[in-house]
């Protein structure tokens, strides 16, 4: 099991796409500062969250949304509380 999730940042509204195996242990990491990509934009909060079957859809399913950097199809993903890319 493998999650695709979003972060919101609580101090400028920008929003981190990730994927992990262990959903839980990962959101910590993030709010412990120790993620690279969001120590600076702390703190974070779980806005959205998908499970997938392995981490290798979840991957791909990530890198999709990565390469799209659309807030607003960012926002209607957690409006619609579902991805849908890649046929999914």
């Amino acid at each position: 099991m493998a999650y695709v999730y979003i972060l919101e940042s609580l101090k400028n509204g920008r929003y981190y796409i990730g994927c992990t195996s262990n959903l839980d242990q990962r959101i910590k990491t993030h709010q412990s500062g120790a993620v690279k990509y969001t120590k600076n934009i702390l703190p974070v909060k779980l806005v959205f969250k998908q499970e997938y079957a392995n981490i290798d859809i979840a991957l791909k399913i990530e890198k999709k949304l990565k390469s799209l950097k659309r807030k607003d199809y960012i926002s209607k993903i957690i409006k619609d509380g579902h991805i849908k890319v890649l046929g999914d």
